[in-house]
């Protein structure tokens, strides 16, 4: 018998959320995985993953890569390469669950490693773009290597399956962090493989994304002029970068970069004081190719805070709440009260104003 609407559930593509204590107080991942499992419906079990930021006390100083490898052949072809371009402190592979639903794993390694001085002074830049340099390379020259975090003091760990089965998998109830994002997947025009999984990293840059880049092809071909390459098969990756370079590269401020991603349209700058008109006209003029159309909702973490950010018209849902000192972020309304029944402030995220957290350090400088 033909279903009608009504007589199943259609969800409305993927499940985002977050955590983050802004008094930089560290907890572990039970909370945010008990968050995205309640969203369990919105994913179907081909990918989902987590960011912690805050996790690598210990080697806060170092870049931290978690590398998916196809063989052992990739292994020692990457670790040659890593390690005639850092001095790795440590390295070993990442503990993992066994879970029934999580299958053929690729091996995962990581590695803590800081960039040499006579590496700077030879190449006549700073060691992020040294580091993110080395990423792009050893995601595009080694087969068989992905490079799927590689920022200081935090991780990505993602999987195809359910992202409740992710968080058991990579036993994130053992790591604790100052900041949690987490990702469940419903991908409708690309494949579902391990490193296709969100969230998307560079550096210390990482997106939990819920919707479809229309402009993808655009904004593809505007950051592979300034030599980023964008072949992980999804649409997220580029918001990833269009980050990374108008921020760390450009230097913008995050406000401003996310103002360019999700610019107000042309009948709203007319309405604009002048001043305000004349700085709008000028970035989305500018940054044309950098401006993101389609449905969508993110989570942009990084050294800075978390920001989240709605398209203009709003076509995904996004909440936020706040508790004490923790801010909450997800699709639902529901997946926060899971973990926080009671919120003292709960509101939906507006479209195409960011909402920006910064982390307990920046807040002090502020």
């Amino acid at each position: 018998m033909l279903k009608r609407e009504g007589d199943v559930r259609i969800p409305s593509g993927c499940a985002i959320s977050a955590i983050i204590d802004r008094s930089g107080t560290c907890f572990d991942g039970t909370d945010i995985i008990e968050s995205i499992a309640l969203m369990h419906d919105r994913s179907n079990g081909l990918g989902g993953g987590f960011a912690a930021y805050g996790i690598y006390p210990e080697y806060k100083d170092l870049f931290a890569f978690h590398i998916f490898y196809d063989d052992n052949d990739a292994r020692i072809r990457t670790e040659e390469f890593l390690f005639r371009h850092f001095d790795v402190e440590n390295f070993e592979q990442i503990p993992t669950r066994k879970v029934k639903s999580i299958e053929n794993p690729p091996l995962i390694w990581r590695y803590f490693g800081a960039v040499p001085a006579s590496k700077i002074k030879k190449n006549d830049f700073d060691e992020e773009e040294y580091t993110a340099r080395c990423v792009i390379r050893i995601n595009n020259d080694i087969p068989g290597a992905f490079v799927f975090s590689s920022g200081k003091n935090m991780g990505a760990f993602k999987a195809v399956g359910y992202p409740e089965d992710v968080g058991e998998y990579y036993m994130l109830d053992t790591y604790e962090a100052h900041t949690w994002t987490a990702h469940g997947r419903f991908p409708t025009n690309t494949p579902g493989w391990w490193g296709g999984a969100h969230p998307f990293t560079l550096l210390d840059w990482s997106i939990v994304h819920n919707g479809e880049i229309s402009s993808y092809d655009a904004n593809r071909r505007y950051v592979e002029q300034f030599g980023y390459h964008c072949n992980l098969q999804t649409d997220t990756e580029v918001i990833t970068y269009l980050f990374d370079l108008l921020v760390r590269r450009q230097g913008l401020r995050l406000d401003t970069a996310a103002s360019i991603l999700a610019a107000p349209e042309w009948e709203v700058i007319d309405r604009m004081p002048k001043e305000a008109q004349d700085v709008f006209t000028a970035l989305r003029a500018t940054y044309s190719g950098a401006l993101i159309n389609g449905p969508f909702s993110i989570l942009v973490g990084s050294k800075h805070g978390l920001l989240a950010l709605n398209d203009r018209l709003k076509l995904r849902s996004l909440i936020t709440a706040e508790k004490g000192s923790k801010t909450y972020f997800a699709s639902e309304e529901s997946a926060i009260r899971v973990i926080c029944p009671d919120p003292e402030k709960i509101m939906a995220v507006e479209g195409g104003t960011p909402v920006f957290i910064p982390f307990a350090q920046e807040a002090d400088a502020k």
